[in-house]
């Protein structure tokens, strides 16, 4: 049995609907389905088991598990709330880590290029702690995902017991089917698209930085099922550990996202340039782009799907439809 926490959100339900497309069914999920329609992400799949996570700790007590993705997190960057968030991303985490290293199980966890901060050092997932050291998380999210990234090289520098396979994985702008729930988290294309299929005007930031054309800010930009792909491909190669970035290692405007879906549609582009909120200006990231040479040279050559590829696929298969679920 393999468990996927968060698996009822985002990323996750991707994760376990890749699981039973690769035939296994013996998949444990732990996530709280709230009142947000959360239930639908995984109303295509099988599962053995849905675990609250009130639960999981006896859950846990005495099983035998192939390997823990760990996916579960307050995930929004406007998160306020320290303790909860500290709880949630940091020491739950820790205790999974302490369970997977006691039960020599492998232990795959979600970490976030948010632990970058404004990107002035860089996007090299360099995993030494002199590196981390120097990274700056902006918000509360970041920073509880980075405190975990630091604590787990900690004891890897010190040599102590960790699972027999750890990975970290530093997800870049994930976008596609099954992340309706999140709200204002969204990509903005899943929060735009209606708009343009209504053929209403889509709203992009103006620059109010010298050089940059409006909505020509930049994200590495990954569809869900490249991200997904890497987590399959470290399941099933248990020798590599570390941490990485999961993007593409191109950056691309909001613009070129847009343009795509206009064109996975068929229609005319209509966008409009509006003022950056002035509260933000100061601090709104103008670029992001990974560096995936590490995970490259680990032995991944899944490859990355071309921006106007993923988009036309999210358009036509989900996004365009009645149903827009995997």
């Amino acid at each position: 049995m393999l468990l996927v926490t968060g698996g009822a959100g985002f990323i996750g339900s991707n994760v376990v609907a890749a699981l039973n497309e690769a035939g296994r069914t013996d998949v444990a999920v732990c996530d709280a389905l709230g009142h947000d329609g959360k239930w639908r992400n995984l109303a295509k799949r099988q599962l053995a088991d849905l675990v609250p996570p009130a639960e999981l700790p006896d859950w846990l007590r005495g099983r035998r598990l192939d390997a823990i993705v760990h996916l579960g997190a307050i995930s929004e960057t406007t998160a306020t709330d320290g303790d909860l968030v500290i709880e949630t991303n940091f020491r739950l985490s820790m205790r999974l880590l302490d369970w997977c290293t006691a039960s020599a199980t492998p232990f795959i966890y979600a970490s976030s290029a948010s632990t970058y901060g404004d990107g002035a050092q860089g996007f090299r997932d360099d995993q030494s702690m002199s590196a981390l050291k120097t990274l700056r998380p902006m918000n509360l999210y970041g920073w509880s995902k980075h405190l975990f990234d630091m604590a787990v090289v900690a004891r890897a520098g010190r040599h102590e017991k960790l699972p027999p396979q750890w990975v970290g994985l530093k997800f870049f702008n994930v976008f596609g089917p099954n992340e309706y729930h999140k709200g204002a988290m969204m990509s903005v294309l899943a929060r735009r698209f209606d708009d343009i299929k209504a053929g209403r005007p889509v709203q992009l930031f103006k620059s109010h930085r010298e050089g940059i054309a409006d909505g020509d800010q930049r994200r590495d930009f990954i569809c869900v099922d490249d991200a997904v792909r890497v987590v399959m491909w470290l399941l099933a190669t248990p020798t590599v550990s570390g941490i990485f970035n999961v993007g593409t290692g191109k950056a691309r405007s909001f613009k070129d996202l847009m343009l795509s879906a206009y064109t996975a549609l068929g229609t005319a582009p209509n966008i409009q340039y509006v003022d950056m909120p002035e509260p933000i200006r100061d601090s709104y990231q103008y670029f992001t782009q990974s560096d995936v040479g590490r995970l490259q040279r680990a032995g991944y050559n899944g490859g990355f799907t071309a921006l106007e590829d993923a988009v036309e696929t999210y358009v036509k298969a989900y996004l365009d439809r009645a149903d827009r679920f995997r």
